[in-house]
């Protein structure tokens, strides 16, 4: 079994390939001048979707204000429901929770590392 250093390094290594690729990529594009005359195409374009939802929106300000408030209630509540979880977990409790239609969930955990 590899260790966690030596699945790091090839990680990195991947990454810088990747990086690598797309760089070549963005350069095929930037000199394509179909590409560019299709992006400008969608600059004019993104324009207008920009006046009509700004327009929609001044008709909508309180369901737009009430959706705001909704959205952080909910990220709110899943920060609670994390913390409870993890919580049950390291009693030795059982962890889940049942829907409407009865389908069943179960926590999922995940291990990530920033740089120190």
């Amino acid at each position: 079994m590899n260790d966690a250093q030596s699945i790091f390094n090839r990680i990195k290594d991947k990454q810088k390939e990747q990086k690598t690729l797309k760089s070549i990529y963005r350069e095929a594009q930037a000199n394509s001048r179909e590409y560019q005359d299709v992006l400008e195409e969608l600059k004019v374009l993104k324009e207008k979707k920009k006046k009509f939802e700004d327009s929609l929106r001044s008709e909508f300000r309180s369901e737009l204000d009430q959706l705001d408030a909704i959205k952080t209630d909910i990220v709110s509540d899943r920060e609670m429901l994390a913390d409870i979880a993890l919580t049950q977990l390291m009693k030795g409790e059982t962890v889940g929770v049942v829907d409407e239609y009865n389908n069943k969930y179960e926590p999922v955990f995940s291990v990530r590392f920033k740089k120190a």
